[in-house]
């Protein structure tokens, strides 16, 4: 298996991109698009457990957009062959005292419509 093949660790990167300019600017669709259509998909938050596509776009519909905003940092991104990806980030959001840490996984697939995230999950650093 080859990991990191340029193509797909470019398209990949791309596609992450993408999603962090989507939560900066709620752009809810663009959000909805990028997770699998799928029962199957889940989401672990930094206080919810969201389980399939429908659960994860209600949860995007109904969220505060002021909370969403963030400034992403260290970043690695891994291809697994051709078809498979892990994204990994840290990110901080609020700013001053109420500033806070976190950390975002996503396994991205290639789907037959692209690739698409399967599973993600946020949590805060403990303060």
């Amino acid at each position: 298996m080859e990991i990191n093949h340029p193509q797909t660790l470019a398209e990949v990167t791309q596609h992450f991109n993408r999603y962090q300019q989507a939560i900066i600017d709620n752009d809810v669709a663009v959000l909805n698009a990028l997770f699998w259509n799928h029962a199957l998909t889940l989401r672990y938050g930094t206080g919810e457990n969201l389980y399939g596509h429908a659960a994860i776009a209600a949860f995007r519909g109904a969220r505060d957009p002021a909370a969403a905003a963030r400034v992403v940092g260290k970043t690695i991104v891994t291809t697994y062959g051709r078809d498979a990806a892990t994204t990994n980030c840290e990110f901080t959001r609020g700013a001053g005292e109420k500033q806070r840490k976190g950390r975002q996984s996503q396994s991205w697939i290639r789907m037959p419509e692209g690739w698409r995230i399967v599973a993600a999950h946020v949590s805060y650093w403990a303060e």
